[in-house]
């Protein structure tokens, strides 16, 4: 009997929901490609802050606050647009997780491509150490 009330709390919670008014799309929305490229570069900075934080006497003095400023910096994006434009994204889940696919396809091709590097730097030092 409790499992049926909770999945009818569910399924009222879902429909509810279903007939709300979506997010407004912002004035100054980012292109999906954008945000993609900034999500990228998002992940790549708190992965190099996780990493560096403890090592880095001058990552351990920052926050991962900066770190994201960087990169509203470097894409000349102010703190708003983006929320406001992640926001939006986020309230189309289809369109969402097609994008986010796209920057966890971005981020395995990165994550490849510099494993392949070590990978044949240490297969090169090994060759040079033979000859």
């Amino acid at each position: 009997m409790v499992r049926h009330i909770i999945l009818l709390g569910v399924l009222s919670a879902m429909l509810t929901s279903c007939s709300e008014t979506p997010v407004k799309k912002p004035e100054n929305l980012l292109q999906e490609n954008r945000m993609v490229e900034m999500l990228i570069d998002i992940h790549l900075a708190e992965a190099a802050f996780n990493v560096r934080r403890h090592r880095d006497s001058l990552v351990e003095r920052s926050s991962s606050a900066d770190f994201y400023y960087s990169i509203l910096q470097k894409h000349s994006v102010q703190d708003t647009i983006f929320e406001q434009s992640l926001v939006f994204y986020a309230s189309q889940p289809r369109k969402f997780e097609k994008m986010y696919r796209q920057v966890m396809n971005q981020l395995s091709e990165l994550d490849q491509e510099y494993s392949g590097r070590n990978d044949n730097k240490q297969e090169l030092e090994l060759q040079r150490r033979g000859q």
